[in-house]
């Protein structure tokens, strides 16, 4: 049984990734920051698939958080076979970068950059032993091109470090059966997250040039092709699932 380790995994874009591994038949880890609430209703959700199943509360921008998670995956499961950076802050304020304080830059490249580091260095030796591993990172549209993006200059310069680190990662540990791949979603936003493709269909999105608005389900099952073990060919790449959306122009 592959055992997926997915950050932020109980709401929003990694509650449908957490859910989409469970139906594939893997085990999960997932962890929280504050909604305990949220995060044990997955355990409603799957009631019968709690052996399968841990949550912990762990906060990405905390280094100590990281290495308990990641030593309770490891005594619990034995393995990590997916690692899903889904976590990461955001400041929804749109403000330049003149504007940022020092706490708010800090929590950006911390929480989006320094965070995937930690969690490679406890993974990545656990995936070599197993000679199979997928790291998957979370990017936005324009990141592989290191696109300037107005009022998001913080979490833009953190995830497009984050494309170099993927790459480089990729690149490394080939040879390991490890591969390291980055999606981007597009505009995803409130119940579209936790939401499915075929109520997607039912709706009309103007902006979208599809039609429709993106959700969860579509980042899940391009985190679940890449994850699958004929993909190996696959590492390094920059995937955008914008649903051909201008996600950092559209309010210019």
């Amino acid at each position: 049984m592959r055992h997926a380790l997915i950050t932020a995994g109980t709401k929003g874009l990694g509650r449908k990734v957490a859910e989409h591994m469970l139906k594939q038949n893997h085990s999960i880890t997932v962890t929280y920051r504050n909604d305990e609430a949220k995060a044990l209703s997955l355990l409603d959700d799957f009631p019968d698939d709690h052996d399968r199943i841990q949550i912990i509360q762990a906060d990405v921008t905390v280094k100590e958080d990281i290495h308990r998670l990641t030593e309770k995956t490891l005594k619990r499961f034995g393995r990590v076979d997916y690692l899903i950076n889904n976590a990461g802050p955001y400041i929804f304020e749109r403000k330049k970068l003149m504007d940022y304080t020092e706490e708010e830059w800090n929590s950006m490249i911390r929480g989006n950059l320094d965070a995937v580091f930690y969690l490679m260095k406890a993974t990545v030796p656990h995936m070599r032993k197993q000679n199979f591993g997928r790291i998957i990172n979370y990017g936005f549209q324009g990141a592989q091109s290191a696109s300037g993006w107005i009022y998001r200059s913080a979490f833009a310069a953190a995830k497009v470090g984050l494309v170099s680190l993927t790459k480089t990662i990729a690149y490394e540990e080939a040879e390991y059966g490890i591969t390291s791949n980055m999606i981007c979603p597009g505009n995803i936003i409130g119940e579209w997250k936790e939401s499915c493709i075929e109520v997607s269909r039912k709706s009309k999105d103007e902006e979208t040039p599809i039609g429709r608005p993106g959700t969860g389900e579509d980042v899940a099952r391009t985190i679940d092709f890449l994850c699958q073990e004929d993909s190996d060919m696959i590492t390094g790449t920059i995937y955008e699932v914008t649903g051909g959306l201008d996600v950092i122009h559209r309010h210019r």
